[in-house]
């Protein structure tokens, strides 16, 4: 399964919390993915607009 990680250049618009189908992803800066009920799907880094979320496993 792979792993997604919001790296510092998010500029916390959103659309990766509004893409997540399991809703493993918080505010904060950046924003956090939460790795226990994250499913692997990429869609939160296909909806980033900066390409700030990057799979790392």
């Amino acid at each position: 399964m792979a792993v997604y990680k919001i790296g510092d250049n998010c500029v916390a618009c959103g659309l990766c919390m509004e893409a997540c189908p399991v809703n493993c992803i918080s505010e904060g800066t950046p924003y956090v993915i939460d790795d226990s009920t994250c499913v692997g799907c990429g869609l939160c880094a296909d909806a980033c607009p900066v390409q700030a979320i990057e799979e790392v496993a």
